[in-house]
């Protein structure tokens, strides 16, 4: 019970002296810290720019929900090699049949729309044009199930949808590279592909993400049935549009639920026996973090190894200046033995030492590497940043080093004979 009640008294004593002597030892303590802090640096800085670019992807992907089943005759979660690429690439594409059947029957969706991709085409009006503006023919609810905001005019209205009108909705950048910054482009009709389109709204900026799967800055969306004119959906062959059914879950509704109930509807549809395999990919975001959460793993782990090498060096330099301080202070330690002192308040003295010192280039780190994202974000294209849970993990690390690098100089300390001591 006595030596509980002392150990505070103990560590605050502990911590005063380690002060004491790390002040009065400025060359030795920016030595060690010099060494430590270039450890905490190195695995902290490469941990938050994986952290950063994961959060920066799994932000660009959230864009296609969680709760949505994407329908395609490709698989996202598997590269097809070989046979497995003509395999898929006989399928059906998903049709506009797929898409009724699937808004008739499927009782656990609240909404479906479907997609054509009609491809990458330039837009004119007067004497501006913008290249490589990718065209989307989509049905009534694509708004609703991508969020689709608005920097001006509106949406297609159910008859606008009905009747296949010549309407369009541009990105923010064709608007700005047809008519500038300071034009109006609604009510503005543009040719794409011999037809004179209306610009009916101009969607909301989207930014630049590392990886946007479905940036809208340079699309062109137009009804369906409009899409019809561009597209043969009946022909076969590679330079068919590109089609996509997408299925949002009604809420409280799992996703292997809407699964099920999908694949026992498409299969009925496309009158597949009970033997045969499906001939269509149900596609999920989940499927989609999975590979980059791999990826991401791999990288952390050549993180830690880069980062353990440059550890090992600071925790060198910190071990060896505990060793001189032990020697330095050899005739104190066997003083204070005579006197009655523990072995354990001797080995507690010069272990909390080393952790100190350790921490204080463990937070000397971390303000380089703070500095080093805000450098970093100048140059890369999304936001790099150091979050608490690395910030906690560089201090524990430290901590760990300090206690790996003093346990020795501390232990050979607190096992001096006291009249050995005193007479070094």
């Amino acid at each position: 019970m006595n030596t509980l009640i002392l150990l505070p008294r103990i560590f605050y004593e502990s911590v005063r002296q380690a002060f004491q002597q790390l002040a009065g030892n400025k060359l030795r303590t920016v030595l060690s810290l010099s060494g430590i802090t270039i450890g905490i640096f190195c695995v902290i800085m490469v941990l938050s720019a994986v952290d950063s670019l994961e959060a920066n992807i799994q932000k660009s992907f959230q864009q296609l929900g969680d709760d949505v089943v994407y329908i395609s005759k490709m698989p996202w979660g598997e590269p097809p090699h070989g046979g497995d690429f003509w395999k898929y690439r006989r399928r059906p594409e998903t049709d506009y049949r797929d898409f009724e059947v699937i808004q008739d029957q499927v009782k656990t969706a609240s909404i479906a729309t479907f997609t054509v991709f009609i491809g990458g085409g330039t837009a004119e009006y007067a004497k501006s044009n913008a290249s490589n503006v990718f065209f989307i023919g989509v049905t009534q609810h694509y708004n609703e199930m991508f969020g689709l905001e608005f920097h001006k005019g509106r949406y297609f209205t159910p008859a606008e949808f009905y009747k296949g009108t010549n309407q369009i909705i541009i990105g923010y950048d064709v608007a700005q590279t047809l008519f500038g910054s300071n034009g109006d482009p609604i009510g503005k009709y543009i040719k794409v592909r011999g037809q004179r389109l209306q610009i009916i709204g101009v969607l909301k900026k989207e930014g630049k993400d590392l990886v946007n799967p479905l940036n809208f800055d340079d699309a062109g969306l137009i009804p369906y049935n409009t899409a019809r004119k561009y597209v043969n959906l009946k022909k076969a062959g590679f330079n068919r549009g590109r089609t996509s059914v997408s299925v949002k879950a009604k809420k409280g509704v799992r996703l292997e639920t809407l699964k099920a109930e999908l694949t026992g509807v498409l299969r009925a549809k496309r009158l597949l026996k009970p033997v045969e395999e499906s001939n269509f990919e149900l596609n999920t975001l989940s499927i989609v973090s999975q590979i980059f959460e791999n990826i991401f793993g791999i990288i952390r782990i050549a993180g830690y190894i880069i980062g353990l090498f440059a550890i090992i060096v600071g925790g060198f330099s910190v071990a060896n200046i505990m060793f001189v301080s032990v020697k330095e202070r050899t005739r104190l330690i066997g003083i204070k033995k005579a006197l009655g002192a523990k072995n354990y308040v001797i080995l507690m003295e010069f272990l909390v030492e080393s952790i100190i010192l350790c921490l204080i280039g463990g937070v000397v780190g971390l303000i380089f590497v703070i500095l080093g994202a805000q450098a970093a974000t100048q140059i890369a294209e999304y936001e790099i940043f150091l979050s608490p849970m690395n910030a906690i993990r560089g201090l524990l690390i430290a901590s760990a080093s300090g206690v790996v690098a003093g346990i020795i100089p501390a232990y050979r300390a607190s096992k001096m004979v006291p009249v050995e001591a005193i007479r070094a």
